[in-house]
């Protein structure tokens, strides 16, 4: 009897060894999927367009690199912030209106003779303000993500309408202007500053997601909110922090936008929330929440830019792009449903 115990305990032990090795074997397959899945979509968008081009050494040259690279920058810092965001489980559809009122902001503050600096910190604050009131309106009012975010789309457009007097603001000769140039000044700066500055904020996004407290709760938030709460996780005030640092990064995109058009515009970047959020989850982010990296928003913003780059390349009409987006969003979306189907399974 002992002797047929010892047996099937050693069977047992031999089996969970099995189960336990296979398990991290398709975690391993996940997670390296979940890298080079991104860069291989890149680089089928960039041959697509090579071989649909007549001139595919202009769509690879150098020049037309310093322009996607420029393009990016917007929706890179928005996806930064977003992924924030979508890992702790929510959504933010009102980045495209933060990003015309942050603008807006700018403008009006270099207009009215405010330093440079100071303009661009309040366009950055103003964003970080709204960001702040979608978390209060989360975690205070009980309104779902979707919803408080839908509202405050049509709130800040309307606010940036009001104080444009619903015409765009054009600014003055500053240095702000050259945050998303072609060829910048100094020439050893090889792309757009704006691009530097996505890439250091992308790399301390990153640090603070996979080695900070912080991120390891943004996490655990956006996997199962009710055991992070077991846990002694504060989640309410989580998402305020988590909304209120995408706030901030959306307000700096404002600033670029702004650089970018030279102007103040309270009708821009209407339907960029999609954009955004397709770099998001192109990159491996999950809108179950508890997936995602920055590395992979990058990527997928520079898919989205060489997309709509090819497209203008040849000729083809905005709603063909616009098609093109939406049916990437919903292979994406489909995508990430099978493999979290996969995961649970």
């Amino acid at each position: 009897m002992k002797t047929e115990i010892t047996t099937q305990h050693s069977q047992l032990s031999t089996e969970r060894s099995v189960l336990s090795t296979q398990y991290s074997a398709l975690r391993f397959f996940q997670t390296w999927l979940n890298w080079i899945g991104p860069i291989l979509g890149l680089l089928l968008v960039i041959l697509i367009f090579s071989v649909l081009m007549e001139s595919p050494g202009r769509y690879l040259s150098p020049f037309n690199l310093r322009i996607v690279l420029a393009q990016t920058v917007i929706v890179a810092i928005g996806a930064i912030g977003m992924t924030l965001i979508i890992i702790s489980g929510g959504i933010d559809l009102s980045v495209g209106s933060v990003i015309a009122l942050t603008g807006v902001i700018t403008a009006l503050g270099l207009n009215a003779g405010l330093s440079p600096w100071l303009a661009v910190a309040a366009g950055i604050l103003v964003g970080g303000l709204v960001g702040l009131v979608n978390g209060l309106v989360i975690t205070r009012l009980r309104v779902v993500p979707f919803i408080a975010t839908l509202g405050m789309l049509g709130v800040a457009r309307g606010t940036a309408k009001w104080f444009a007097g619903q015409q765009t603001v054009n600014v003055p000769e500053t240095w702000v202007n050259e945050l998303l140039v072609t060829f910048p000044n100094p020439s050893w700066l090889l792309v757009a500053p704006g691009v530097w500055v996505a890439i250091v904020l992308a790399v301390l996004a990153a640090i603070i997601l996979r080695n900070t407290v912080f991120g390891r709760r943004v996490f655990a938030l956006g996997s199962n909110e009710l055991a992070a709460r077991a846990c002694g996780i504060s989640t309410d005030r989580l998402k305020i922090w988590i909304y209120g640092l995408a706030g901030l990064l959306f307000g700096l995109a404002g600033v670029m936008q702004m650089s970018r058009l030279r102007q103040g515009d309270p009708t821009v970047a209407a339907g960029s929330e999609l954009d955004i959020i397709a770099a998001v989850v192109i990159g491996g982010g999950s809108l179950s929440g508890g997936e995602g990296s920055i590395f992979g928003a990058l990527v997928g913003a520079l898919i989205m830019a060489f997309l709509r780059n090819g497209c203008q390349q040849i000729g083809w009409p905005n709603y063909i792009q616009e098609i093109i987006i939406g049916a990437i969003i919903v292979v994406a979306v489909a995508v990430d449903r099978w493999r979290t189907t996969r995961a649970v399974a």
